[in-house]
This record gives C-alpha cells, sequence and structure tokens, in this order.
C-alpha cells in the first residue's frame, strides 16, 4: 500500500543540509498568518537572517531577541508538504531542537468556543507526508502536548485538548469522515500537525503546538464563525504570537 512507503534509512537521493556553523536559537515559532508575520517585524527586535527558498517565492527567515534569548520565526506556506520542507530547510539557516507550531483550525465540537486555544494531543494522518517519516499508522502522538499543557495551565490561559484531524483535502470533510473523526475524539482539523510532528520525531526535534479554534463543522452547515474583516479570536489575532512567544520562553 501506498502509506506502506517509510524507509528508516536517514538517507535520500535529496537531502537537507544542515549547517553545523549555524546561528545557534533558543528555539522556533512557525506561523501560517501573513498578518501576524508582518505584527512580528513591525513590533519586535528581529532581523531577518536567511530565507528558505521556493519557486512559489522565498520564505523569509527572521532571529527576534526576547528575554535574553533568541528565537528564530517565520511563516510557512500551508498544508504538510510545504509546512514540513520549511522545517528540513531552516536547518540550513539556524540550528534548534525545539518547534513552537501555532495556526487556526477548524472546529468539531460546537460547544468549543471561536478563538479558544486547542492543544492537540495526537493527529489522525489524513495526509501523505508523515508515511514517509514514521511507520504507517492511523494517529501521531503529539509528546509535546504535556509541556504545552503545563504552560497553559501557568500561565492561567484557558484551553481545550485533545485528538486532531490532519487532512490534506479542505474540500473533503465529508459528512461521514467528520463523523468518523469526532467519534475517535477529535476536537479539531487543520493541514499540518501531523507531518510536522513525523519529521521533527524523525530529526531528533521537539514540537509544540496550539491551534485557534475557529469555523465550524459541527452543525447543519460549515460556518465561518467571525464577521468579515474580524482579527480578534482568530488566526490572524496577535495575541496568539505573544502566546507562542512566551510558550517559546517556557520551554527553552
Amino acid at each position: 500500500m501506498i502509506t506502506n512507503t517509510f524507509d528508516p534509512s536517514p538517507m535520500a537521493k535529496l537531502n537537507p543540509f544542515v549547517n553545523p556553523d549555524a546561528v545557534r536559537v533558543d528555539a522556533c515559532i512557525i506561523t501560517f498568518s501573513y498578518m501576524i508575520e508582518k505584527f512580528v517585524t513591525e513590533t519586535y527586535d528581529c532581523e531577518q537572517i536567511g530565507e528558505s527558498k521556493s519557486v512559489t517565492g522565498n520564505t523569509p527567515i527572521y532571529l527576534i531577541r526576547y528575554k535574553n534569548k533568541k528565537f528564530a520565526f517565520f511563516k510557512s506556506f500551508v498544508g504538510a508538504p510545504a509546512a514540513v520542507a520549511s522545517v528540513e530547510d531552516t536547518r540550513a539557516i539556524f540550528l534548534t531542537d525545539k518547534y513552537v507550531l501555532f495556526g487556526g483550525c477548524g472546529c468539531l465540537d460546537r460547544e468549543i468556543a471561536r478563538g479558544k486555544v486547542m492543544i492537540p494531543t495526537a493527529a489522525y494522518r489524513d495526509e501523505g507526508t508523515s508515511y514517509h517519516y514514521a511507520p504507517a499508522s492511523d494517529y501521531i502522538d503529539i509528546p509535546g502536548a504535556v509541556e504545552v499543557e503545563a504552560f497553559m495551565k501557568e500561565n492561567e490561559i484557558a484551553y481545550v485538548k485533545g485528538k486532531t484531524w490532519t487532512t490534506d483535502a479542505i474540500f473533503r470533510e465529508t459528512e461521514e469522515n467528520f463523523a468518523r473523526r469526532k467519534a475517535d475524539g477529535c476536537i479539531s482539523v487543520e493541514m499540518e500537525c501531523a507531518g510536522v510532528q513525523a519529521v521533527c520525531a524523525f530529526r531528533g526535534l521537539k514540537l509544540y503546538v496550539f491551534f485557534t479554534s475557529g469555523d465550524l463543522l459541527d452543525s447543519p452547515k460549515w460556518t465561518m464563525r467571525a464577521k468579515e474583516g474580524q482579527i480578534k479570536d482568530t488566526q490572524h489575532d496577535s495575541g496568539h504570537f505573544d502566546i507562542a512567544i512566551a510558550l517559546a520562553d517556557f520551554i527553552s
């Protein structure tokens, strides 16, 4: 089967370049929001230290100085293949073993409020990238959830936790598949978590993830649950970057 394509060999035909002399940082923070990228570059003490190159456009990599620590930061393209390739590419520009990933997600439970912080504990592998980094299985565990939850508790940030559904096909989240994933205990759906967790585990890196609850699938019709132009309580809310950088400080 196509899902049984995992090869444990660390070498491939094309291998990412790891620069042993790259700048060392305490952690890396990854967002998907162009608005948060703009907020960070205008608000924090940061400088561009490199870029991840792609035919679709280059991704600037920034260095942020925060509380006597150094954090890398960049905006990833959406989807597991792009996010995983970005993680692989960055090790030519900086070195760390800690990655903080945050972004928006669809909500599978109507009881979870819009804008609520969600911590994934495991990801359903309904994408293709993770099967090249880990043996086939329905779910991949997110061990960093333990530390993310500890951070949220210490800082008195309200949260919910549960499994997430990582899919490549946002327009094929059918009623039957939604029902199956919700029955499994999934509370969110997104496009990157399983893949990024798989590459981090394969490369000996640690991943810390949280999501912002967004559009709702648990209703007769899909609903955006946000007004046009709304920023607060969405994945573009800069307050979630404040959580991300405080989390990076906590785990480093």
